[in-house]
């Protein structure tokens, strides 16, 4: 069965009761939140999100995205993703790299961190939880993060990440 989608290019399919995908992303394996994480690769995540892991060689590059899925899409969730983005940048900073953290709000982020520097399944599951609704395991990443660098942001007067 094939559906409209929110004015993006189609045809989406239903599919195990996820958001609609694009048809050729039906054949993307499932990934479970405590099964094993491709190094590279796409995969669908239980949130119905796009996970997509890679390497530029020194760093891991971890893209998310939720085309179509608005539950996603929620301050609380965003500032726990951000929360996620910092831990990498505080690793960014520990390797002498200086550069955003790699995060864009919305329902398409994207991640970055020096390679080796953050167990690449410890920051997949971290993703998931937020996904999923848990924001301890990104919080306690960016807690490891700055205890080596030191803080990466610091928290305005309403306590939420500044910047």
């Amino acid at each position: 069965m094939t559906t409209e989608h929110h004015g993006v290019a189609g045809p989406y399919t239903e599919y195990d009761g996820l958001p609609a995908l694009h048809a050729g992303e039906s054949d993307l394996p499932l990934l479970h939140p405590y099964g094993p994480v491709p190094d590279n690769g796409r995969c669908l995540t239980p949130g119905g999100g796009r996970l997509t892991v890679g390497s530029s060689g020194r760093h891991c590059r971890i893209t998310l995205d939720h085309l179509g899925c608005s539950a996603q899409d929620t301050e609380e969730k965003g500032e726990a993703f951000r929360r996620l983005a910092l831990a990498g940048e505080g690793h960014c900073l520990l390797a002498g790299c200086r550069h955003q953290a790699a995060h864009q709000g919305g329902l398409l982020r994207s991640f970055e961190f020096p390679a080796g520097s953050i167990e690449t399944t410890a920051f997949v599951r971290a993703l998931l939880a937020v996904e999923l609704g848990d924001d301890g395991p990104a919080s306690r990443l960016l807690q490891e993060a700055e205890a080596l660098a030191g803080p990466v942001r610091v928290l305005n007067e309403r306590g939420e990440l500044a910047g």
